[in-house]
């Protein structure tokens, strides 16, 4: 995984002005390639495979909606999380004006402790971008 040196930007958090590592994501694989590619190991086609997976993805926003988590064997667990103003007094606390937005968590599956999400990750610093 390629990673940049940025300066944090952000004057309200604590650490602006200071420098992270943050992820160089060279592409964006379309839904198509992967279904194609994931058909390779299996005797569907990449066509059948995809109303599969459309079918799979609409069961699981549902889901999300109704406020289940989704477990996905070999993957990880998906669940939608609240973001909200902070209020002094619960009574005072009003979902249209506090509530910013939702974020979906993706939790990788772990197994003792380990995550295969995360086994054999290694850091190459992206040579091509130019510091500040």
């Amino acid at each position: 995984m390629k990673y940049r040196i940025k300066k944090e930007t952000k004057p309200t958090l604590k650490t602006f002005g200071k420098y992270k590592a943050v992820a160089v994501h060279n592409q964006t694989i379309e839904s198509r390639k992967l279904y194609e590619e994931a058909a390779k190991g299996t005797t569907l086609s990449g066509s059948a495979l995809e109303s599969m997976m459309m079918i799979v993805a609409e069961t699981v926003r549902r889901h999300l909606q109704n406020g289940d988590k989704v477990r996905l064997k070999e993957f990880g667990l998906l669940k939608l999380e609240i973001e909200s103003d902070k209020v002094d007094d619960p009574k005072a606390f009003r979902a249209k004006k506090h509530i910013r937005g939702v974020r979906l968590h993706f939790i990788p599956e772990s197994y003792e402790g380990t995550q295969a999400l995360y086994e054999g990750v290694t850091f190459e610093k992206d040579k091509t971008f130019k510091e500040e």
